[in-house]
């Protein structure tokens, strides 16, 4: 079976894991503040232009999004979010577990827009018993979204001056983020992003590392006492170097932006396929998830030799959305396998 499911089947790239067996026998001290770590920090700070960011590394996406929630928020604020968010479809209540109500917008594409944070944050203070109600405290994105679609910069830019005429912080997942920062036509940077989010997250996980995710917090409000929040909702690693030294290795030499875009690559050859095919896709994605609409015939053939996340049951009610995902790791041959097979169909 070739698994074009997700983006996290296969352990990390072989550099890491090197590294990881150059440094095991190392004596360093604990909890992220050895000097893998905070070397990692300095390539981190250096790519996004932000010399007093904080940085600190947690061990994975929902375990990063549930605790900079946590710390944003007070007990009766929510976080706004499209309704196809992570946070409030992929995370079993995480957030709503530590106490904070995730306000869901409609959403099309997995995008949200300024004008919809402004709409709900005026309904919100302009109702007359707005005390009754969970506050709106934060807004989360996530670049590339759950659909594969991208935030350009003006999109950005526009949100976070909404964020900022509500006095609400603005985070960003970045789960995905090499796989949009190398993305056809993105035109926001990790610069971008430290200067118009209060706080954002480059993924690891799903991009080249073991496990981890790298928090960048620009809001010195948002600095203090992060790292009690970390430890409180179980982020913290005791082998934080384990994070440090795969960082530093993501961040050395441009390793992260390079096997994203190797990813990218592959997905827009899988996507040709399909156009060519007249086959239509759900969302108009550039990045390492693609949706193409499919029959079940389709899916039940291509599902003999690959795996890619589908769901059965609506695919029997007629054509429905299905998704394959590239990775850092995908084999070009697989590739050409599956466009081959995409060609019969």
């Amino acid at each position: 079976m070739i698994r074009f499911e997700c983006d996290y089947t296969e352990g990390a790239h072989p550099r890491i894991m090197e590294a990881l067996m150059r440094t095991n026998m190392e004596q360093t001290k604990g909890y992220g503040e050895d000097e893998h770590c905070e070397h990692a920090r300095e390539l981190i700070r250096e790519k996004c232009g932000s010399a007093d960011a904080d940085v600190h590394f947690l061990v994975g996406g929902t375990q990063t999004n549930m605790t900079v929630i946590a710390a944003a928020l007070r007990p009766h604020q929510g976080v706004i979010c499209a309704e196809s968010g992570h946070i409030n479809v992929h995370e079993t209540g995480a957030v709503e577990a530590t106490g904070h109500k995730v306000l869901a917008l409609p959403s099309a594409d997995g995008k949200i827009t300024a004008v919809q944070i402004k709409a709900l944050c005026e309904e919100h203070f302009q109702d007359d018993s707005f005390e009754h109600m969970v506050q709106p405290g934060m807004v989360y994105i996530s670049n590339p979204t759950e659909n594969g679609t991208l935030y350009n910069k003006k999109e950005l830019q526009a949100i976070s001056e909404a964020c900022k005429a509500y006095g609400i912080p603005l985070f960003l997942d970045g789960a995905r983020l090499g796989y949009g920062l190398m993305a056809e036509g993105n035109d926001i940077t990790l610069q971008d992003l430290a200067q118009y989010c209060d706080v954002f997250y480059i993924g690891g996980t799903k991009v080249g590392a073991l496990f981890g995710e790298a928090v960048v917090i620009t809001n010195n409000a948002l600095k203090k006492d992060f790292r009690y929040y970390i430890k409180q909702k179980g982020g913290m690693l005791a082998k934080g170097r384990l994070l440090g030294i795969q960082f530093e290795e993501l961040f050395r030499d441009d390793l992260y932006m390079e096997i994203s875009a190797h990813a990218d690559r592959l997905a827009m050859k899988i996507k040709k396929a399909f156009e060519e095919k007249h086959i239509p896709f759900a969302y108009d994605s550039v990045t390492n998830q693609q949706f193409p609409i499919l029959t079940y015939e389709m899916a039940m053939t291509l599902a003999k030799k690959y795996s890619f996340s589908m769901n059965e049951a609506e695919l029997k009610k007629g054509p429905a959305k299905v998704r394959f995902c590239t990775s850092w790791a995908t084999k070009e041959e697989n590739v050409e396998e599956l466009v081959s097979d995409i060609q019969k169909l």
